[in-house]
């Protein structure tokens, strides 16, 4: 019977053990599958959010226009008028379309497809009830269904007569009406008779505007296949409004305008018009083909990495040349017409595109975006590893004394280390298990199992290592006493932290981040070393300030202040775990703010550089007449001339070479009267240069020259003198009005500016560059870009820009929105388990303040005071956890120097003014002293509902 009274007892104390032991072997298998869902999730996870970020900026960068433009000239069939109705150019385009579309390679998946073709007839002059007007005619595959017409219909495939549809904004403003005749007589294009049927009236504010040849406007079978891309076009507009805008709306001319009209419209055609008119003009027309490169997610991420996009664009280089081979041989174009469409001739394939050009943007781009998703994910990850480093401590803590007995019996410290490795691998296999199992169910490429095992057996190793370290022979020895030569060792791990450190730092600032893809080690390192670093420098210096006010506290009467204060000087080195974390996490969350703000600061000032005002015209000098009906558009308020001049100027005294230089020539009075702030125009007439001329020779202000200086320009043989009134000041090469002018040319060593009226000796064809600032609140961007389409193959009438568009690109901009969305949720991990750890932190000391408070409270502290006391003393490491990750947050873009250059995503004359996120910053901040808050509040709770015995131990070390 005793034998059996002695065995229930082992059997509940084994099954308590074991039930003591479940919290962390659940906290362990949840740490090990968050971790290794991260490591191995990692690369992959690069990989998708390049792909999304390619197909965002793709899409971005075809808002405008199709990213590859085909085009080639045709003159009208071998046959008489009469026979011209009977030609369908639809079906005759039809093969082009289909040889265009089938000479894109398989390795784009699908990916570039056709996206419109159109016909645009030059304007011919008509009588309308506003006036006269210039009506131009367009056929165009992608014109708007029946669903669109709110009156009538499209015009008719099938007909022997001219029929024209208008937007209902052109029948207003033009004053149609439905069945209207119009008389065309000859305009831009020459030799027509013919009159015009209004037949339908269509509107333009996102209705349906899919074609088809039901409606009489489209063509059929390749433009069939172009469909989906044009269901995706209607989510942010139909793209033939905002690459042909007259066809939303028509424009004014201004009175007694050199065109002599009124008006300037375009209408919509049948295809049998284009080829009736152009036979009746015996004309030369253009067509134009877009093809879109619309990459799903998976195509994208292929192509996103440094390997994908050389292959991307030699692909996008070779397409053309394809398309242009099946179209019609390799013919060369000298303006011959040795190819057919149907039965006209017509010249090879000509062809445009941007897309290398922002391929290699975004590369660029991406690899400064990699840096920052990068640097969250090792974050992210060292911070789990010391949530799982303080787990492991509270276990070694709590089984110590168990351990030590076993110790004296003869145990080993490795025979109980393994014992603890085996008795938590079913946890951490669980763990692994579960991780790999997430990472495998998310799309892309397969996991990094070999990152997601490192991971795994790091932390599966810690709870081993740590307990062996408290059980080895030298600890058994000393027991809790002071270990011999403490002092040196941290002074050595201290010194080896902070060289580490720097190494790292002057390492990445030398190579930059590795080029290859997937996570780089010494990107990943530099995070904790950092930390480290920052938590050894705070906790030598923190305690200093805390002791002297325990100092200053013991002056008063009571105890709190100077008892909590002094624990907390004392414990500081005791609480450099707890603060590496909070440290890390809060750099991590800090950096990830300060370079979303700082981007997103940046993309608008950019924005301001590149337009320079509420909107600018590029090219002025060349369309006089373009930029003096920009300037009469309703909303302008004021406009300035800004003009840009290479030269290279010699010192009239010595003759030395000043240097290559931009002469920029601005018209100051008005610049000061438009932007009272703009420091150019301060410039200028805190210069004299706005007022009355004297003297002879070009007045200027100049870099690197003083007030007195004399230069001579040469222009077409003719000698020209410059007369330094003074030196140019820095912040005028920041000016947003130099932008448009100094954006378009390479960045030179020197700048001159002048008044324009001091430059009027120089022709205005002899201007580089010119551009015409806009000013005014309330632009009308509608009738704005009636005039100059956004489109940007034609650059002959020049280039419009409008703030408030560009403004609404960057914010549109895909990469920012991945870099934000990859950052927050690291940071939310991060912040998780920071919150885990600290949690298990104060677990692990909380022992030791419950015997402190039971101490106080047999000589008679109150509740009050005990919460003070418990408050007291974590407040210091909260205070120093916050400075030190605030200030390391904030200083890691410049120790991370060129692996992180913030000026590749914005652009503009200098890097972007630094913008930390407030906000997010003292949020955290905040948060983290809630925290402190509740679990002193928890702890003084548990404190009250426990009896002293519960904690005094006499006999205890310490006590």
């Amino acid at each position: 019977m005793k034998v059996r009274r002695s065995v229930r007892p082992l059997r509940w104390v084994a099954v308590r053990e074991v039930r003591a032991d479940v919290p962390l072997l659940v906290c362990l298998a949840v740490l090990v599958a968050l971790l290794t869902a991260v490591a191995a999730a990692g690369p992959g996870l690069l990989d998708r959010l390049a792909g999304r970020a390619l197909a965002s900026r793709l899409e971005q960068e075809q808002q405008v226009e199709p990213g590859i433009l085909f085009s080639a000239r045709f003159e009208p069939a071998d046959s008489a008028d009469a026979d011209a109705w009977a030609s369908d150019l639809a079906e005759d385009l039809l093969p082009v379309t289909e040889v265009i579309a089938n000479a894109a390679s398989d390795a784009l998946n699908g990916g570039l497809v056709h996206d419109s073709t159109r016909v645009e007839l030059p304007f011919l002059r008509t009588v309308v009830g506003a006036g006269e007007a210039g009506l131009g005619l367009v056929y165009a595959s992608d014109a708007p269904g029946r669903g669109a017409y709110v009156e009538g219909r499209p015009p008719a495939r099938s007909g022997k007569r001219v029929e024209i549809a208008v937007s209902t904004r052109t029948r207003d403003a033009l004053k149609l009406r439905l069945g209207q005749k119009l008389p065309l007589s000859p305009g831009a294009l020459e030799n027509v008779q013919a009159t015009a049927v209004v037949v339908g009236f269509f509107t333009t504010d996102g209705a349906d505007t899919k074609g088809g040849d039901a409606e009489g406007a489209g063509t059929k079978g390749a433009d069939a296949t172009s469909g989906g891309a044009k269901a995706a076009s209607a989510e942010g507009g139909d793209r033939l409004w905002h690459e042909v805008p007259l066809l939303a709306g028509p424009s004014r001319f201004p009175p007694r305008s050199a065109a002599g009209l009124d008006w300037e419209a375009r209408a919509l055609v049948a295809p049998g018009t284009v080829t009736a008119l152009q036979a009746q003009a015996g004309a030369v027309l253009t067509v134009t083909w877009g093809m879109r490169l619309d990459l799903d997610e998976g195509t994208a991420a292929r192509f996103a990495g440094d390997q994908g996009q050389g292959e991307l664009q030699r692909l996008l280089v070779r397409y053309p040349d394809d398309a242009r081979s099946v179209f019609c041989g390799d013919i060369a174009d000298f303006g011959g017409m040795f190819c057919e469409i149907g039965p006209h001739p017509a010249s090879t394939l000509q062809h445009s595109t941007h897309l290398p050009d922002a391929l290699t943007d975004f590369g660029r781009q991406w690899r400064q975006g990699r840096v920052v998703i990068s640097f969250a994910l090792a974050s992210l990850l060292v911070v789990g590893l010391l949530a799982a480093a303080v787990t492991a401590l509270l276990a070694v803590r709590r089984s110590l004394d168990a351990h030590r007995l076993q110790r004296a019996r003869g145990a080993s410290a490795t025979g109980l280390a393994l014992a603890r490795a085996v008795h938590t691998a079913p946890a951490v296999l669980l763990g692994l298990v579960a991780g790999i199992a997430a990472a495998r169910s998310l799309p892309g490429p397969s996991p990094a199992y070999g990152q997601a095992l490192l991971v795994a057996g790091l932390v599966w190793l810690l709870l081993p290592a740590l307990t062996w370290h408290a059980l080895r022979d030298r600890s058994a020895r000393t027991g809790d006493g002071s270990v011999p030569f403490a002092a040196g060792r941290r002074l050595t791990a201290e010194a080896v932290v902070l060289l580490l450190a720097a190494a790292g730092v002057v390492a990445l600032q030398t190579r930059g981040t590795a080029a290859e893809a997937g996570p780089d080690p010494l990107l990943a390192a530099v995070p904790a070393l950092l930390g480290l670093a920052t938590v050894a420098v705070l906790v030598r210096c923190y305690p200093l300030p805390v002791r002297i006010l325990a100092r200053l506290s013991a002056r008063r009467r009571g105890v709190v202040a100077l008892i909590a204060l002094s624990r907390a000087a004392k414990e500081a080195p005791a609480r450099a775990l707890a603060l590496l974390v909070l440290v890390v996490t809060l750099a991590g969350a800090v950096f990830g703010g300060f370079v979303a703000g700082t981007l997103a600061e940046g993309r608008r000032e950019a924005a301001g550089w590149q337009v320079g005002a509420d909107a600018s015209y590029l090219g002025a000098q060349r369309s006089p007449a373009v930029a003096e009906r920009l300037a009469q558009v309703r909303g302008v308020r004021e406009t300035v001339s800004v003009r840009q001049l290479r030269v290279d100027p010699t010192s009239a005294t010595s003759g030395n070479r000043y240097g290559i230089a931009s002469l920029v020539g601005i018209d100051g009075a008005r610049l000061r009267a438009a932007a009272p702030h703009s420091p150019a125009a301060r410039a200028l007439d805190a210069a004299g240069l706005t007022g009355p001329r004297s003297g002879t020779g070009i007045r200027v202000l100049a870099t690197g020259a003083r007030a007195g200086d004399r230069l001579t320009i040469t222009l077409h043989g003719r000698k020209m003198d410059l007369r330094v009134v003074g030196p140019l000041p820095d912040d005028v090469l920041q000016d947003p009005a130099l932008g448009p002018v100094r954006g378009t040319t390479p960045s030179r060593e020197r700048l001159l500016l002048a008044d324009n009226r001091d430059l009027t000796a120089i022709g205005a064809s002899d201007f580089e560059g010119s551009s015409l600032l806009l000013y005014g609140p309330h632009l009308d961007v509608q009738t704005l870009r009636s005039l100059v389409p956004r489109a940007g193959h034609d650059t002959a009438v020049g280039e419009l820009r409008i703030r408030s568009e560009e403004e609404a690109d960057a914010a549109a901009d895909g990469m920012i929105s991945v870099l934000r969305a990859a950052h927050t949720t690291c940071t939310a991990l991060a912040v998780l388990l920071a919150l885990l750890a600290l949690v298990l932190e104060l677990l692990l000391s909380a022992e030791a303040r419950g015997r402190t408070t039971a101490y106080l409270r047999t000589l008679g502290l109150g509740g009050r005071a005990t919460t003070g006391l418990h408050l007291l003393q974590l407040l210091p490491m909260v205070v120093a956890a916050v400075a030190g990750g605030t200030a390391l947050g904030l200083t890691l873009p410049a120790l991370l120097g060129p692996a992180l250059d913030l000026r590749e995503f914005t652009g503009g004359p200098a890097a972007p003014t630094p913008h930390p996120d407030l906000l997010l910053t003292a949020a955290l901040g905040a948060g983290l002293g809630m925290l402190v808050v509740v679990a002193v509040g928890v702890e003084t709770w548990i404190g009250r509902r426990r009896g002293l015995g519960a904690v005094l131990r006499l006999g205890r070390n310490g006590d």
